[in-house]
């Protein structure tokens, strides 16, 4: 994923495909998302960067976040309220 995924500029988002696992820091929680308030933060870039960059990388893919408990990317499509398929 570029360094720029919207949390933060220079965040980066590290993905294992043989494992099928990323490690996404503080882009995507288990039902949330991170914070965007910080400078150079901005919120539709995160979106964008949650639906066209980590979906594509698979819904069965398990990721890590920076806080609480992994999810995969098929749960948060269905329950995150932040970017659930509607």
């Amino acid at each position: 994923m570029e360094s720029r995924p919207g949390h933060t500029p220079g965040h980066l988002v590290f993905f294992a495909p043989a494992a099928k696992l990323a490690w996404v820091g503080d882009v995507l929680f288990r039902h949330s998302i991170g914070r965007c308030d910080f400078p150079g933060g901005n919120h539709a870039a995160l979106l964008d960067s949650i639906k066209n960059k980590l979906w594509p990388l698979g819904g069965d893919t398990c990721f890590i976040p920076g806080h609480g408990p992994m999810s995969t990317f098929a749960e948060e499509r269905r329950h995150n309220p932040y970017v659930a398929d509607r």
